[in-house]
């Protein structure tokens, strides 16, 4: 997986480039890529979005190192196998518990409680997560009323919870697109349900609170004037230098084998890429024309 940015992607001689305003060319091996990420100032041509698809290489548009997700290309190779896979976890509620009790142990380093629902550890998680609120307002000396906000009205909350809210939509973004580069569904959740982004949100929350949430409540504490955007390139920058989507994205496999069942196999009929390698002529270390 890579980050391009400020750069026009073609295709030369058949080849993936980048071609940067002085003209330099940089050539991508898509076809061992699982993933680009087109941060802004980033230009597709037609030609590369064709070559994307028919290697399997998934195109996400994204913010500054992830900040943001606006779109995505075809996600998992036009394979369902993974989707599929996700589901069966999600509709069955014993896999569904094992993949929830699996989640809680990798956000608190310790085991769930023994014979608790789904619903019982949601409340669990609840009642800790309102006390690690408690105590970062106190570590950094924040005026802390309580997690309120109001997305319909972003200046309606205070300088700590729009910081909060700004830096877990950063997160949301890049586990998005960590979860549309692994193949699976954002929607299809296990601690979070019935929402665009469930499953988003239940990755998210695995690490949150060692990344982007202790940063929001800093910078509120030197109440800045334009938080979000503070906010937001601070996420920018913990992004890069700690590369989480190495985390994430092996963080979501984890998880989901908790479940305890193997992935199913593609079946004969799944569908191929959505355009077919034409046969070349030459041999297989021949790139063809």
């Amino acid at each position: 997986m890579i980050f391009v940015w400020y750069g026009r992607i073609d295709v030369k001689d058949g080849a993936f480039v980048v071609i940067d305003k002085n003209g330099v060319r940089k050539h991508i091996p898509v076809g061992s890529v699982a993933c680009i990420m087109l941060e802004p100032g980033t230009r597709v041509s037609h030609a590369a979005v064709r070559l994307a698809a028919q290697v399997g290489t998934l195109l996400v548009w994204v913010g500054e190192a992830g900040v943001r997700l606006y779109a995505s290309g075809q996600p998992g190779g036009a394979r369902s196998d993974r989707l599929l896979y996700q589901a069966k976890l999600a509709l069955d509620d014993e896999l569904r518990l094992r993949v929830v009790r699996k989640m809680y142990e990798l956000r608190y380093g310790e085991p769930a409680p023994a014979k608790r629902s789904v619903e019982q550890l949601r409340g669990i998680e609840g009642a800790r997560v309102r006390k690690t609120y408690e105590l970062l307002a106190n570590r950094y000396g924040v005026n802390w009323k309580g997690r309120r906000y109001d997305p319909k009205d972003w200046e309606k909350g205070d300088v700590a919870n729009r910081c909060i809210s700004a830096a877990t939509a950063c997160l949301y973004g890049i586990t998005e697109a960590a979860i549309l580069a692994a193949g699976y569904a954002p929607a299809v959740g296990f601690i979070h349900t019935g929402k665009p982004l469930s499953f988003v949100y239940d990755i998210a929350d695995i690490y949150k609170f060692d990344t982007v949430v202790p940063e929001a409540f800093k910078i509120a504490a030197s109440n800045p004037t334009n938080p979000d955007k503070v906010v937001r390139i601070a996420c920018r920058d913990i992004f890069r230098e700690t590369k989480i989507l190495k985390k994430i994205i092996p963080g979501i496999e984890e998880v989901l084998s908790a479940g305890g069942i193997e992935p199913p196999k593609a079946p004969k009929e799944s569908v191929p890429p959505a355009i077919p390698e034409p046969k070349g002529i030459g041999d297989a270390g021949h790139r063809g024309g």
